[in-house]
């Protein structure tokens, strides 16, 4: 049996099918769940306005709440950093409000639910072998 999985990339949404044994690969784990966050430079603003923001509203001592663990944070030149974390499904409005305290001002942002497709992309691969 075949399952529709919905991956939500920069707005786009894209259809992926899988086989009904490979759709629970890659799932959180209780009840946590990943959280792709892009923080995109603001441009009406250079790096020392947008540190000065961040600074004034103690960015980096909320943010990622304690509660978050970091699975990925990359640079993206021109746009800003983008940030993914894993983090308990009850502590999402910390995170939410860490942004909104700490970010806001200096980053437009965007969250995305997120999960890894690596484990099932691999299965692919390995079933087609």
């Amino acid at each position: 049996m075949k399952s529709a999985v919905l991956i939500f990339f920069l707005g786009l949404i894209i259809p992926v099918c899988c086989d009904a044994q490979t759709s629970n690969i890659g799932k959180a784990t209780g009840d946590s769940v990943m959280i792709t966050i892009f923080l995109k430079h603001q441009q009406d603003k250079n790096l020392k306005e947008i540190q000065k923001v961040q600074e004034s509203n103690k960015l980096w001592e909320i943010f990622p709440p304690k509660e978050a663990r970091v699975v990925s944070w990359y640079v993206m030149m021109g746009i800003g950093q983008v940030v993914t974390v894993k983090i308990p499904a009850s502590a999402l409005r910390t995170l939410n409000l860490a942004i909104e305290n700490g970010a806001w001002g200096a980053f437009d942002t965007e969250f995305y639910p997120t999960y890894d497709y690596v484990p099932v992309w691999q299965s692919r691969v390995k079933s087609k072998k």
